[in-house]
């Protein structure tokens, strides 16, 4: 079975990377980019619309 996740991509320093939506705080809430510690809510690290409707629904 496929695990679903979804695509990130830090808005200061370009890192993309995947992750299971269940290891991300809600849409809302403060995310770090674990590459260059960037601040910013989770939904602006989102790569794709379709990734924030994911996080939305299953994280």
């Amino acid at each position: 079975m496929d695990e679903t996740s979804v695509r990130l991509l830090c808005p200061e320093c370009a890192k993309d990377w995947q992750v299971s939506p269940g290891d991300l705080p809600a849409s809302s809430d403060m995310f770090h980019c674990p590459n260059c510690h960037a601040s910013r809510r989770t939904a602006e690290f989102m790569r794709t619309d379709r990734d924030l409707q994911t996080l939305k629904q299953l994280g």
